[in-house]
């Protein structure tokens, strides 16, 4: 049987959601732990140039749930909003996110294929279809971001390690 769109994109997507989730659990309990005030790690970047931590955690969610709200409207273009700014509003936005790939129907997403899909970033505009946008330009995002939050709290300190960053694995039960 050939793996379905959905098959290829939510489950990843979900793993990497509430891998992410746990890392602001983490992140909220060490700056307990530590005395370290919450922007401290909610602000922290691995560079001057690069988004901080609330934006990365903020883009694991926009390229996940942002993707499917995208390619049903035909189009998505980035989340230019500010990111949440403390551990509870990130968490919810991740748990919105969650909620939403948890209730992606797999025959909606089947009908997607072949259907046309653009990114648009001000006055750039690239052509996909649908499934060529999730897993080629959303999915590799959301990896990335996840991946990004996940060193910034290690350059930090906190104790994080890699079943950390991988979340739950699809294990066969036994």
């Amino acid at each position: 049987m050939p793996l379905s769109l959905h098959s290829a994109f939510v489950p990843s997507a979900l793993q990497m959601l509430g891998s992410t989730r746990k890392l602001v659990d983490k992140a909220e309990a060490w700056c307990a732990e530590q005395g370290c005030a919450p922007g401290e790690l909610i602000g922290a970047r691995l560079a001057e140039d690069m988004f901080a931590f609330d934006y990365q955690v903020k883009s694991v969610a926009v390229h996940t749930q942002g993707a499917l709200e995208g390619v049903r409207e035909g189009v998505f273009s980035p989340d230019t909003a500010t990111p949440p700014d403390s551990f509870d509003a990130l968490r919810d936005r991740l748990v919105s996110a969650i909620a939403a790939l948890e209730a992606a129907d797999e025959a909606e997403m089947e009908s997607w294929i072949g259907r046309p899909m653009v990114f648009r970033i001000r006055d750039t505009f690239m052509d996909f279809t649908a499934e060529k946008f999730l897993l080629s330009f959303s999915q590799p995002n959301f990896y990335f971001h996840a991946t990004t939050a996940y060193d910034l709290l290690r350059m930090k300190g906190v104790p994080v390690g890699k079943r950390d960053y991988m979340g739950r694995l699809w294990l066969q039960p036994r």
